[in-house]
């Protein structure tokens, strides 16, 4: 089930906060290779380390390194702190963090009894590379909100695999990431996504909450078999929280496949069987015959949540603008347009509702 190796390091070739991308040697030849210091300490060239080649081997688009998983000959020095909260729980890299809403943290009296987010919207996506177009679209039309990322563990558990938090975070485009369930790494680290979206409001501050998985997500082709079923979930989430759920449809012109053409069926699905709550559906006004399809296929959707139209001229130049490179799926903003004009679509429609710190709201 693991492909184990061991190899030197030869070159670090660049990090940002919580991750190191390495070359390392192996007896195949040189591979990059990623390692995360808080787990395993900070690998320097002429290191000796052990790693796991599963998905380097598998040639994973967004996985593909071989990970560190030790660095045998110099061990990090045991962890301090308060924390009992265990994520990725009996794994060989099970890691103790401390949770906002454990009774150790200053958080706690907060939480404790918290049961509303005040209405705050949610926006919610299938992918993790919605998250940077969502953004051009909020911040296009309302600049100064206080955004939190709110990370579900469909796809990477570590927010430090994702360059975008990070470029992101230091762009003051998030006040914060939040990781819920089994993922972890995050500014503030919550059990389930409903603490993870109390955490967003009450300890973060945020205004508006964008919910998706982590990069890497994974489908089988099956109605019911990809880790997107979470995007309805957190609809529900949102909803019983008393927050205002917008809901980003995944739509694409490029991809080569054809339950993905138009509007995903894991939209479809997420959203019109999985999600019981209502919310707004963003619907972009693409031109031409695709545009009429996606509004076509978006129809089904009706029966239980509100459709919103939002027109799409100006994106492109926000997207255009965006301080991280936009990708999905290996395409980048041209050749799939319509992916992130859509994503896009659902920040401009949140951007004209109420936020939370909205007298009123």
């Amino acid at each position: 089930m693991i492909r184990w190796r061991k190899g030197e390091v030869t070159r670090v070739r660049r990090e940002w906060p919580g991750a190191v991308e390495l070359d390392v040697s192996l007896a195949e030849g040189e591979f990059r290779a990623l390692a995360y210091p808080s787990l395993v300490g900070r690998p320097e060239p002429g290191d000796i380390v052990l790693l796991n080649t599963t998905a380097l081997a598998m040639g994973l688009g967004t996985g593909g390194y071989a990970m560190v998983v030790a660095v045998p000959d110099r061990l990090p020095e045991d962890p301090s702190g308060p924390g009992h909260l265990v994520k990725a729980r009996y794994t060989p890299l099970q890691a103790t963090v401390l949770g906002a809403d454990e009774q150790d943290s200053p958080h706690h009296e907060v939480l404790r009894d918290a049961d509303s987010i005040d209405g705050m919207p949610v926006v919610v996506a299938d992918l993790h590379s919605a998250l940077p177009a969502i953004l051009c679209g909020l911040y296009s039309s309302r600049p100064g909100l206080r955004v939190a990322y709110v990370m579900l563990d469909g796809g990477a558990l570590p927010a430090w695999f994702s360059m975008s938090c990070a470029q992101l975070r230091s762009h003051d485009w998030l006040c914060g990431v939040v990781t819920v369930g089994q993922s972890f790494g995050g500014d503030v680290e919550a059990v389930t996504l409903h603490t993870g979206l109390l955490a967003a409001r009450h300890v973060l501050n945020a205004d508006v909450a964008v919910v998706t998985q982590g990069p890497g997500n994974l489908g089988t082709g099956t109605r019911w078999g990809f880790s997107g079923v979470s995007a309805g979930e957190a609809v529900n989430a949102a909803s019983v929280l008393s927050g205002r759920p917008v809901a980003a449809l995944r739509v694409s012109e490029g991809d080569k496949r054809e339950r993905h053409v138009g509007v995903s069926h894991h939209s479809l699905t997420a959203y019109g069987r999985v999600a019981l709550a209502p919310a707004q559906v963003v619907v972009p006004d693409l031109p031409g015959p695709f545009g009429a399809k996606v509004r076509e296929q978006a129809e089904a959707l009706a029966v239980r949540h509100e459709l919103v139209h939002v027109p799409v001229d100006g994106l492109y130049e926000a997207l255009r603008e965006s301080p991280v490179r936009l990708s999905t799926m290996g395409r980048g903003l041209d050749e799939d347009l319509a992916y992130f004009l859509t994503s896009a679509a659902a920040g401009r429609h949140t951007a004209s509702l109420p936020a939370s710190s909205d007298p009123g709201a």
